[in-house]
């Protein structure tokens, strides 16, 4: 089951249809769909937890903890809303976009890609804009 919490403000629009979405892309990568938390929060908030569980003092936009078994994902995915708008300006793109980016390459990590390396970070990128083309929202 796929979940949206908040530790600020903001609200989800349409969470009926982006838990639709990122299922689709779950299935689609032949993995089966666990307990899924999203938890959108401020910088400071997420700040905390990298500096507490990671022992990186740098913002983020994205921290998720990954609880899978073998193909069946779970997790917690913890998002800034703060850094997802400030990422949105510096790349000139839509705030919604970059959301929903970010979201996508959280479940992204669970299905197995990475992206530490360049080659990674490519495969990534382009795994996220596929899936962002094939939006159904």
């Amino acid at each position: 089951m796929i979940s949206f919490n908040y530790e600020t403000e903001f609200s989800l629009n349409q969470e009926e249809e982006f838990s639709k979405w990122i299922s689709d892309t779950i299935l689609e990568e032949n993995c089966k769909i666990g307990d899924i938390d999203y938890i959108f929060c401020s910088d400071e908030y997420l700040h905390k937890l990298n500096v507490d569980f990671l022992n990186h003092d740098t913002l983020t936009d994205i921290i998720s903890f990954d609880y899978s078994v073998g193909k069946e994902l779970h997790g917690e995915i913890y998002i800034s809303v703060d850094r997802v708008r400030e990422n949105a300006l510096e790349f000139k793109t839509d705030f919604e976009i970059e959301l929903a980016r970010v979201i996508i390459h959280g479940v992204l990590h669970y299905c197995g890609y990475k992206d530490k390396s360049a080659d990674d970070e490519k495969l990534m990128r382009s795994k996220e804009d596929y899936y962002l083309a094939h939006r159904n929202y």
